[in-house]
């Protein structure tokens, strides 16, 4: 049977269970996992789109390619390894063999006087992808903190891969571990913003008290640091704080959060709001989507579990105005469309996409003002130059 057509009755098998076939995870099952960001975004569909050419254009070569590899990745061979050799090999990766090969590979190619290497390919998010394609968590730490691969790891991007990596296999607390790695190693970006994310991610799903004390704790590290995490790790944050009984934090917390729109936000921030008692700032919120509902436009909603919480605790309340208000919002809510079945959870832990694209400069440069004519800039607007400070570098 070929290269080629082993790779493409792998990819046709993806989707079955790997323990009914017995075969080590292709390519392309990977892809059809869930992550807390999207395949897009860490560059899985282009590592599978460029495996696959690779396999087509060494079809004929690859068995020859590997035997050749072999012997010259070996610690007694005088041969070089070069950047398309190891490049081809991470492409042509199809089982455990072929990863051991593409480590020593990589050991040697790092090891090589660097002073040879005239081309600027970076490795580390492309070895990490590997990894991540065939499920492989424990060989992409161990060579993450392998000395003989040292500085070929070291990208935001790659770091991003191997926690998301981690995280899909539920392995929260060696995030944590990594984490704390990772801030040693990175001098000018303490504090990657996706990693961040995915730190707030681990903790939420680990749900413990430790957990919860260690997230506030970072939370406060990056406020002082002048770090201003994403929305996600700010309702990661926020959310774990509520499931332990804190929603003084949760509040604090999506304080500093600019857009409230963001359902997520909207149902954290009510939620959090009732259980402190504050059920008339409750009904101001229920009560500021209807109005901010405009014909044709996305319609905003609350999700199901929190508004039952939060009936509960006007029903506690014995406060009839406020109950006969909050009972007549949630009819309103019901006819017209804005109780959502997912839940709060499930909202926090949705995928995360990649942002879209602009076509070209000039919308990117007119996108804030669509809408608006009066406040799109005149032909000869400028921007104002400036240099970034420290919320621009983290």
């Amino acid at each position: 049977m070929s290269q080629t057509l082993r790779f493409t009755l792998r990819a046709l098998y993806a989707p079955l269970k790997r323990d009914v076939l017995k075969l080590p995870l292709p390519v392309s099952s990977v892809l059809n996992t869930r992550f807390i960001y999207a395949k897009a975004t860490l560059g899985l569909d282009g590592f599978a789109e460029q495996s696959k050419q690779i396999h087509q254009q060494m079809d004929n070569i690859a068995e020859k390619f590997r035997e050749k590899m072999t012997v010259y990745s070996s610690q007694d061979s005088q041969n070089m390894i070069f950047t398309e050799d190891l490049k081809n090999m991470i492409y042509l990766a199809e089982n455990d063999d072929d990863i051991d090969l593409v480590i020593k590979m990589a050991k040697k190619f790092n090891s090589q006087n660097k002073e040879l290497r005239f081309g600027n390919f970076v490795f580390g998010p492309v070895i990490m992808r590997m990894f991540y394609t065939h499920n492989k968590p424990d060989l992409a730490l161990e060579c993450f903190k392998a000395p003989e691969l040292n500085g070929i790891f070291d990208q935001l991007i790659t770091y991003q891969i191997l926690l998301d990596m981690l995280y899909e296999n539920g392995r929260y607390q060696e995030i944590l571990d990594t984490f704390e790695v990772i801030k040693g190693r990175q001098l000018e970006i303490k504090y990657p913003r996706n990693c961040v994310v995915l730190v707030m991610a681990a903790c939420y799903k680990m749900n413990s008290k430790e957990s919860v004390d260690f997230a506030l704790q970072f939370w406060k590290e990056l406020r002082e640091a002048g770090h201003f995490p994403m929305r996600r790790a700010s309702t990661f944050c926020a959310g774990l704080a509520l499931n332990h009984g804190m929603p003084e934090a949760a509040l604090e917390i999506m304080a500093n959060v600019k857009n409230s729109n963001y359902v997520s936000v909207r149902n954290i921030k009510a939620r959090a709001l009732s259980d402190v008692g504050r059920l008339d700032d409750v009904i101001a919120i229920l009560k500021s989507i209807i109005s901010d509902d405009r014909p044709g436009e996305v319609t905003h909603t609350f999700s199901r579990d929190v508004l039952e919480a939060i009936k509960a605790k006007v029903l506690s309340a014995d406060n009839p105005e406020i109950s006969l208000e909050f009972n007549r919002l949630e009819k309103l809510f019901e006819k017209e469309g804005h109780i959502k079945e997912e839940t709060l959870d499930q909202q926090l832990c949705s995928e995360i996409q990649k942002p879209p694209i602009m076509n070209n400069r000039q919308a990117n440069r007119f996108s804030r003002f669509e809408g608006d004519p009066a406040r799109r800039p005149s032909p000869a607007f400028k921007r104002p130059s400036f240099r970034p400070g420290l919320k621009d570098l983290v």
